[in-house]
């Protein structure tokens, strides 16, 4: 199987993308960008360094083309829709599948669901507070 079948980057690929970042002006813009939302958030009474580690992660998941995963989306409708809501992992939970659990495997999966939807909430309030002073 090819390396582009299996999703694997080598080195040398690594190093073409990164030069054509350098050539196409890629770090200029970022770095014009960052002062930006830094000046930003500076005005707006926001933590700097704090300001400054977001947006470097969101330069991080440009870089590396990571995509936003579906369940982080599914949170992110539901609190611009309704806001917090108190049966959220009611809402989240894959009622068909759940069916199909044991009561040992539905406390996991409870479980499981109700962190994974405490992550997806405290990125959705770093967004939220850093994406309006952008």
């Amino acid at each position: 199987m090819s390396k582009e079948h299996t999703g694997e980057r080598t080195l040398k690929d690594e190093a073409r993308r990164a030069k054509s970042r350098i050539k196409s002006g890629f770090w200029t813009a970022c770095k014009e960008d960052m002062d930006e939302r830094l000046e930003n958030a500076r005005a707006a009474g926001v933590n700097e360094s704090k300001a400054g580690r977001y947006f470097l992660g969101k330069v991080e998941e440009s870089i590396v083309g990571e995509k936003t995963d579906e369940f982080y989306l599914k949170v992110k409708d539901m609190l611009l829709k309704d806001g917090e809501v108190s049966d959220a992992i009611g809402r989240l939970t894959d009622k068909a599948y759940y069916e199909t659990l044991s009561y040992e495997e539905k406390q996991r999966y409870t479980l499981s669901l109700s962190e994974r939807y405490l992550r997806a909430l405290e990125r959705f309030r770093r967004e939220y507070e850093f994406d309006k002073i952008g």
